[in-house]
């Protein structure tokens, strides 16, 4: 299954790469499928918001494909995804997920 929607509600998201362009192994510049325009990726660690007890969970970092510029986001801002989905991927014996995005944005 591919582009599966996902609900980061209970979630913080921190970033910890600045959003840069998606270049591939050679050095050029990733597009959206079926069009110019370039994707962005950033690197984000999520943190699950603390439970009623103060309970927060052990969070897990990742980056993910944005659709579009992402603007002006620093390294440690606390962010928002827009249309987050994550597809199942495997490849010569790896596999992993891959998280994509629309846009992201600051919170606060």
């Amino acid at each position: 299954m591919r582009n599966i929607p996902v609900n980061l509600g209970g979630f913080k998201l921190r970033v910890v790469e600045e959003p840069a362009l998606k270049v591939d192994q050679e050095g050029k510049v990733k597009t959206a499928y079926g069009t110019d325009d370039p994707l962005y990726v950033v690197s984000v660690f999520a943190k699950p918001v603390a439970t009623e007890s103060g309970f927060r969970g052990k969070g897990s970092e990742f980056k993910v494909t944005l659709a579009m510029n992402p603007g002006e986001v620093a390294e440690g801002d606390v962010v928002e995804l827009n249309g987050p989905t994550v597809s199942y991927w495997e490849n010569e014996g790896k596999s992993g997920l891959s998280w994509k995005a629309m846009s992201l944005k600051p919170v606060g």
